[in-house]
């Protein structure tokens, strides 16, 4: 059951990573009428475009119906953030910008593990640099995940939940959030986790914050469903459900292919992306509960939403689940001791 599976007859993501379409035994295949993945050759179009001063919303339906791609309902098309974003920077702004995020991410997590220190301090700064190193995939840079995945991972480790409004640190992990959230929507259910502790632990303000990105977010969205809908014709046929319940095999596979745990063998990824979801309960604190929290509710989404050829959802919650890895010792010892421990009369 912990052991992620393929979807019949496709590439097993322990094979490793490659860079273009694959033949039946797993082999790269470049052909010129067959880009290296076609989601990312349309992102591609998009960005082009607008460096040649076009309006996203002037061409993208078009442009996406074209390539056979839904464009109902009107989230099937992406938003607009990254790719003005990438359009502004260009290939080398791009791989400084992926270059400074990870190396950012990092800093982040050896600074909020240091209460811990020591070893724990060092093996999770490792393991965050295993789960932000895919962001120097330069292939992946059009893709929506890779970044707010990434902003996800700085955001929570920048964040410091107090109480009553006091011992808090949040406005960082807010902006780098709210940026996560312009860029792919999928972001909203952390920025929603934020929302929710910083009400239970009734720091005001910081509530306020969250709650007014999330209206603002409504809000934009709105916007963008209704400059799609003006160019989708009577015509265009639903896109295909994204409610297919794939159990823990939507969980696994997700996060597995969409990360450099599709190094390791299945036998061994499945198990880890169990102990790096549960790990976060070895970190006795509120951020250890959010970790978890975090983790198992883009679990849980992924079980029920999601379909085989939306694996790379993953990205957006696999960056931060490598730290929960560092307290997996430490979280199996507690639940052994709480095994052993007398039964209550």
């Amino acid at each position: 059951m912990i052991v992620p599976t393929n979807k019949p007859g496709n590439r097993s993501p322990w094979q490793g990573p490659v860079e273009g379409p694959v033949d039946a035994q797993g082999r790269a295949v470049i052909t010129p009428d067959k880009p290296y993945d076609e989601d990312l050759a349309l992102y591609d179009v998009a960005i082009a475009r607008i460096q040649k001063g076009e309006n996203y919303y002037d061409f993208i339906v078009a442009e996406q119906r074209g390539r056979n791609y839904p464009v109902n309902p009107g989230i099937a098309v992406r938003l607009p953030t990254l790719a003005y974003i990438d359009a502004m920077l260009g290939t080398r702004g791009q791989m400084a910008a992926a270059m400074a995020l990870m190396l950012a991410i990092i800093a982040v997590w050896w600074r909020r593990l240091g209460t811990d220190g020591g070893r724990v301090q060092r093996l999770g700064a490792a393991l965050v640099f295993v789960g932000a190193s895919l962001q120097l995939n330069r292939h992946y840079f059009p893709l929506h995940e890779l970044w707010s995945g990434g902003l996800i991972a700085l955001s929570f480790g920048l964040h410091r939940i107090g109480r009553n409004g006091q011992g808090g640190r949040w406005v960082a992990a807010f902006i780098a959030a709210a940026l996560a959230l312009a860029i792919r929507e999928l972001a909203l259910p952390y920025v929603l986790l934020m929302a929710v502790f910083a009400l239970w632990n009734r720091n005001l303000r910081e509530s306020a914050a969250w709650i007014a990105l999330i209206v603002l977010f409504f809000a934009g969205l709105a916007l963008h469903l209704s400059l799609i809908a003006r160019d989708v014709l009577p015509g265009d046929p639903q896109g295909p459900p994204w409610l297919v319940m794939r159990g823990m095999a939507g969980w696994l596979v997700n996060i597995v292919q969409s990360s450099n745990l599709r190094w390791l063998p299945h036998f061994l990824a499945g198990p880890a992306v169990v102990l790096m979801t549960f790990g976060w309960l070895g970190w006795r604190s509120r951020s250890g509960v959010a970790g978890f929290l975090l983790c198992a509710g883009y679990g849980l989404a992924f079980m029920i939403v999601g379909r085989w050829d939306n694996f790379y959802w993953g990205a957006m919650i696999a960056p931060v689940m490598f730290a929960g890895l560092v307290f997996a010792p430490r979280a199996l010892a507690q639940l052994v001791a709480a095994a052993r421990g007398p039964v209550p009369n």
